[in-house]
């Protein structure tokens, strides 16, 4: 069964009465008093927990302040009483590693009162006590129960769409026309229904453009209907609409009021069964509701059309599964037509005085082309002196003003569409995201880790808590609510942003959930909020907001991230006072290692751990402490080495070094750990290395070697080849080695390589003859494979094509080209997405008939004078996928006007491909593959 995880209305209840039912039943429920104590925290918190735990945060709106204010204050209960038995137990087991936990057990279960005393916490339990009934009796004398069980919010009928009136086709004209067009369009061997799904996140205009889409071609069909299916739909009611919107024979709704789902959609499909017809179907949430709709909607071989809106990327995919359907993504204004729809709607033309021009472009860049954002903004601003003073309170106060002004309510009501949408679980996850600033290119592993330290994720289904963080993410993309960044090679993407609009909206439910306090320009975040500080996002900070963030009680900040400028941290107040975190991340933070020196080891409740920059060269030996600890991230310091007792991290699941850090000693006792990264063979102690074989769990590993011929460099090599042997029979998915110089040799008689694999990289300057016999067929599931040969040679090729997973390969090796290259079909590569040829002196590689049919992406260095023989064809045409092309020339022996007669050629082939793939080409030496810089540099 899943564990509870943190949420954002009721706080850490959840988590917090599975800890009182785990207390209870321990060891600790033993003990004298103990067990009275935590029986009635659990009995009062468990009785509150069955009032809301069906309660829906969507009806929040609608509550009266009672409710509200019961909810926030029980809320806050649970983070203070979480922390406070944290602290309890934190204290029992630190005095029961001093003298021996046994004895101190048995003295301590003969006096309860006396152990609370010195240990602080009765004074903080009496206190609970009196909250718990104060939270209590406001449930009581207000009638809770009743108010939150008789409150039902009706069905969101489909808002007014704003952008009908308002944006009337700007920057809407070209793609209506295209798709009108494409919509009209026959087939000469089929007249199938057509489906066309408009996606995209609230207020891009995809119910406008499907409107205007509907009117340019409504009079080529006999039946026309318009219907909105909502979040909740009633099926039924959506048949019946459709029904009374099209023209039906005489008596044939006569009984309508009486007819039940499956009757409704039977007589669409009666009615519907020999005419050409146009249905737009709008504001779809679920698969569900599109699969019982569709079949209201006969295959009639009436060239009949259906066009579909969506938020969610699945939905319109489950839309469009016909060859002859399409989804169309919507996009945001550009510059040119926001600046239009902004000024026509405060001015009437498209002139601005030039005292407003600048404050313009910042509103206009928060509303990121968003048209509904732009037409909301427009008209508040339409009501107010076109002042700048005036203008610049608006673009400071835009997330404010959506709960406030009735011109921005219609704008957060459809943002918040989506908002609702999502399960409880995720919308804490997605207002974690307020605490990164605008613009913030947010790396997925890091947000899965920072989920996970938080408590917002638990295990689902038998998956992983990794596994059901990473879904989370891409739920979101799917959703609409975050936009991916940096799409990999797997096309999944590496990062998010989120949109200022949405940035907006959970900035503003995180406060009224007390969920995460933005330290930034000005004291806002510092003021009218309710209990504690829970998560500390410092974006900005100056000694006025460090004098008011000093007055403030910091022990119960679960997150500390520090986004701020480099030398903010000597700002802050000390580490001592943050004793509650979860989460310390202060990346590139200057002087960060004398902050982090002290008192680190008094955060006794951290589970990750971010130093990563260049202003720290080692760690506190309090480190080690950290017990709890998840997640460790060196990377880009100057650590050498982990304190001694590293071993004490048996919680450890993210061990991130700097490249030359040393494998700590007792990795053996980590079983935990599933990725370790960046960290030297060559320079660790030989049984430190030895260790990792007893990393069963291990998921990833990336190690260094350094280079040299030395007998030592030699064992360390044989060190790494045992280990690597050992680890054949785990579960690791993605394998990198890294050395500049020398040989890696005892990699040719690898036999037993872990079939899980699916990223292998060796980096370097070290090449293979050959491609090594246990590259295929062995190993079934490798994606993505990154090897350097001597030449390259076409049987090579063959051998490689036999992976059948492979989507991402990167050849490279140093030997002059002496002959083509041709890749046939015959060669394999059924699935590759990107290929990359990087050579000193370049390659000559032809691309014949029905090779790479996937192909999307290939980064080649040409060798000019070969490739001139050939006309320098190619063979772009036969490879039916490709987007792009990055191509660069060896430039030894070759004029200026031959480079110039090769790019003319290439780009006059790549015309009459069909895509027409981007190309981009140059002269210079294309060394970004050859760059050891980044973990993920080459994984897109």
């Amino acid at each position: 069964m899943a564990r509870a995880v943190v949420s954002a209305v009721v706080g850490p209840l959840g988590p917090l009465l599975e800890k009182l039912n785990a207390l209870h039943a321990g060891e600790y429920g033993r003990m004298r008093g103990v067990r009275t104590l935590i029986g009635s925290l659990r009995s009062e918190l468990t009785s509150m927990h069955a009032t809301v735990k069906d309660y829906d945060p969507e009806m929040l709106e609608e509550q009266a302040v009672e409710v509200k204010t019961w909810i926030a204050l029980l809320r806050e209960l649970a983070y203070d009483t979480e922390y406070c038995i944290d602290k309890f137990i934190h204290q029992l087991g630190s005095d029961g590693r001093h003298g021996g936990f046994k004895e101190f057990f048995r003295k301590a279960a003969r006096n309860l009162k006396t152990l609370l005393s010195l240990r602080g916490i009765a004074g903080q339990i009496d206190q609970l006590k009196v909250r718990i009934n104060e939270v209590k009796d406001l449930k009581n004398s207000s009638k809770l129960d009743d108010t939150l069980c008789s409150t039902h919010k009706a069905v969101d009928p489909r808002l007014v769409d704003l952008l009908a009136k308002d944006v009337h086709l700007v920057g809407l004209d070209g793609p209506r026309d295209d798709i009108a067009k494409w919509m009209l369009e026959g087939n000469s061997s089929s007249n199938n229904c057509k489906v066309l799904s408009i996606i995209g996140f609230g207020g891009l205009g995809k119910t406008a453009l499907a409107s205007e889409i509907y009117r340019k071609i409504e009079t080529h069909f006999h039946f026309r209907a318009f219907v909105s299916v909502s979040q909740k739909p009633s099926i039924k009611s959506i048949i019946k609409d459709v029904i009374y919107k099209v023209p039906c024979p005489d008596g044939f709704i006569k009984d309508i009021d009486v007819w039940d789902e499956m009757t409704s959609i039977a007589k669409l499909r009666e009615l519907l069964q020999d005419k050409r017809y146009l249905v737009i179907v709008d504001d779809i949430w679920s698969r569900q509701a599109w699969n019982t709709i569709k079949c209201a909607f006969p295959e009639n071989n009436c060239s009949s059309r259906i066009i579909t809106t969506t938020r969610i990327v699945e939905v319109a995919l489950a839309c469009c599964v016909g060859r002859e359907d399409r989804v169309y993504e919507m996009k945001a204004l550009s510059d040119v037509h926001s600046k239009s729809l902004f000024f026509k709607r405060i001015f009437g033309s498209e002139d601005c005085p030039d005292s407003l021009k600048e404050v313009s472009n910042k509103i206009l860049k928060k509303c990121g082309g968003l048209p509904l954002a732009i037409v909301s903004i427009s008209g508040l601003l339409a009501n107010k002196p076109a002042v700048k003073e005036d203008w610049e309170q608006v673009k400071r106060s835009i997330g404010s003003a959506m709960e406030k002004t009735r011109s921005l309510e219609g704008m957060r009501s459809i943002l918040s569409l989506s908002y609702n949408d999502l399960s409880l679980p995720l919308r804490a996850c997605l207002l974690y995201l307020s605490i990164f600033p605008e613009d913030y290119v947010i790396e997925r592993e890091r947000l899965v880790r920072l989920w996970i330290a938080e408590g917002l994720i638990s295990e689902e289904n038998g998956r992983s808590r990794q596994e059901v963080a990473e879904n989370y993410f891409y739920m979101l993309i799917n959703k609409s609510m975050i936009l991916p960044v940096d799409i990999g090679y797997d096309g999944k993407a590496r990062a998010c942003r989120v949109h200022d609009m949405i940035l907006e909206l959970i900035i503003s439910k995180s406060a009224e959930d007390n969920f995460t306090t933005l330290v930034s320009t000005g004291l806002h975040g510092l003021v009218n909020r309710q209990g504690f500080i829970r998560r500390l996002s410092v974006q900005h900070i100056d000694q006025e907001l460090a004098s008011a963030l000093a007055n403030e009680d910091l022990s119960h900040v679960r997150s500390l991230i520090v986004t701020a400028s480099a030398g903010c941290i000597k700002l802050l107040p000390s580490l001592v006072k943050f004793g509650g975190l979860h989460v310390l991340d202060v990346e590139d933070c200057v002087g960060l290692e004398d902050y982090i020196m002290n008192d680190i080891d008094k955060l006794f409740r951290l589970k990750y751990l971010c130093l990563s920059g260049k202003s720290i060269s080692e760690l506190p030996s309090g480190t080690v402490e950290l017990g709890n600890l998840e997640t460790l991230d060196l990377r880009n310091t100057s650590v050498q080495e982990l304190p001694d007792g590293t071993f004490k991290f048996t919680k450890l699941e993210h061990l991130h070094g700097a490249g030359q850090t040393k494998i700590p000693n007792g990795l053996g006792g980590m079983r935990n750990l599933r990725v370790i990264s960046s960290f030297n063979v060559s320079r660790s102690e030989t049984d430190a290395v030895e260790e990792l074989a007893n990393m069963i769990n291990l998921d990833e590993l990336k190690v260094y070697l350094d280079s040299g011929r030395s007998d030592k460099c030699k064992k360390h090599e044989e060190l790494l080849f045992s280990l690597l042997c050992k680890l054949g029979t785990c579960k690791l998915r993605s394998l990198w080695i890294h050395k500049p110089g020398g040989s890696l040799e005892l990699l040719d008689s690898w036999s037993l390589l872990p079939s899980s694999l699916q990223i292998f990289r060796i980096s370097g300057d070290y090449c293979f003859m050959n491609i090594p016999k246990w590259t295929a067929p062995a190993l079934t599931s490798l994606a993505y494979l990154e090897i350097s040969l001597t030449e390259l040679k076409e049987e090579d090729l063959h051998t490689l094509g036999e992976l059948a997973s492979l989507l991402y390969l990167k050849l490279s090796f140093v030997a002059d080209p002496v002959e083509l290259i041709e890749v046939q079909a015959s060669t394999g590569f059924q699935c590759l997405i990107k290929f990359v040829i990087y050579s000193v002196a370049g390659a000559h590689v032809k691309f014949m008939e029905g090779a790479m049919p996937k192909l999307e992406k290939l980064n080649l260095r040409l060798h000019v004078s070969l490739a001139r023989h050939s006309g320098f064809e190619l063979g772009f045409q036969h490879l039916s996928s490709l987007r792009e092309a990055v191509l660069s020339f060896y430039r030894v022996d070759v004029t200026p006007s031959e480079i110039k007669a090769a790019a003319a050629a290439i780009r006059k082939e790549a015309c009459i491909h069909p895509n027409r793939p981007a190309i981009d080409i140059s002269e210079e030496f294309y060394g970004k593959y050859n760059e050891i810089g980044s973990d993920e540099e080459d994984l897109r």
